[in-house]
């Protein structure tokens, strides 16, 4: 049986879920009889904490809110996901908290125990933040995410089945360098030990093989555009390579950093052109703003048609002083 004290954070801890309990349920979980329930009970309500009580048979007891707010209970995984989240708003992703966030954040991890730290460190070091993703991404487990930055930090090889956007099934192994958060969407910046290369792995569409591979040693870090650049690439499913018809330089300064453009000669480049769906994909080589070629897949040059076959259909272009006269 539980000591006292131990026995009101237990039950503190229960009725902070925010689920209503009743007596029996709450004696039978703290293995304790009713009386004792409503014993402690009385003690959290001395102590300022507004437990409310239903009375009847499918009555029970819920906590309310204060006047102030009450020392709050949290298990191993939500304190990860707390310290977690106080980390992204104190990175600006949230504006106005930044400063609330780094002071509670200070605080939470000062009453940390060291394995608890462990993890959330992992998680804050390899970590990179990058532009939002768009609504509606797969959540992503918290065991999954602390799994992957663990490797990254004690640099073990991982070794699991991956997903590729068109479903296929991969056996993977690769070394791990950086977890990084692209709105609602998680992405795994590694070195591919079969391919020798670099590249980016939702992280949604990874589970891990257990047990790990060997430790490696670092190869250094990853090139400072591969994070941009390996999420642009595993968000788009449809690409194009687009000869356009005006020197890289002007067409560079147009496009993001981490679209890639060839020089032809001085008059005309390649773009390397990525989106998730096919009008989109045409959308982005229209905003170009140039004159362009482009023989594939078919799906962007049925997109790029019906984009043209709307513009065509638009009104005639009105001049000023044209109009509805009074």
């Amino acid at each position: 049986m539980l000591k006292t004290s131990a026995r009101l954070l237990r039950l503190l801890s229960l009725l902070q879920t925010g689920t209503e309990l009743s007596g029996p349920e709450l004696a039978e979980r703290l293995r304790v009889s009713p009386r004792t329930v409503r014993y402690d009970i009385d003690k959290l309500r001395e102590l300022g904490y507004p437990v409310h009580a239903t009375p009847g048979v499918a009555g029970g007891y819920r906590l309310g809110t204060g006047g102030r707010l009450p020392p709050l209970l949290l298990d191993d995984e939500e304190a990860v996901a707390v310290a977690v989240s106080l980390r992204t708003a104190a990175g600006g992703s949230v504006a106005g908290i930044e400063e609330t966030s780094v002071r509670a954040l200070a605080k939470l991890h000062q009453l940390l125990p060291d394995r608890l730290r462990r993890r959330i460190g992992a998680l804050h070091g390899y970590t990179v933040a990058v532009s939002p993703a768009g609504p509606g991404a797969p959540p992503v487990d918290a065991d999954l995410l602390a799994t992957v930055a663990g490797a990254c930090r004690d640099r073990q090889r991982l070794r699991f089945d991956y997903r590729t956007h068109d479903g296929r099934e991969t056996l993977r192994e690769a070394e791990p360098y950086r977890l990084v958060h692209a709105g609602r969407r998680w992405y795994l910046v590694a070195w591919d030990t079969a391919r020798e290369d670099w590249r980016t792995f939702r992280l949604d569409r990874l589970r891990p093989r257990v047990p790990f591979g060997a430790r490696f040693v670092p190869r250094g870090e990853p090139p400072a555009d591969l994070v941009q650049r390996g999420v642009d690439t595993v968000r788009a499913r449809w690409r194009a390579r687009v000869t356009v018809h005006e020197p890289a330089e002007a067409i560079s300064a147009r496009i993001p950093a981490s679209v890639a453009v060839e020089p032809l000669d001085e008059r005309r480049c390649v773009v390397h052109a990525s989106a998730d769906s096919p009008y989109r994909l045409a959308l982005h080589i229209l905003a170009l703003d140039a004159e362009f070629e482009v023989d594939g897949p078919p799906e962007l040059l049925h997109s790029l048609r019906t984009v043209g076959a709307r513009c065509t259909a638009a009104p005639p272009e009105v001049r000023p002083g044209d109009g509805p006269r009074g």
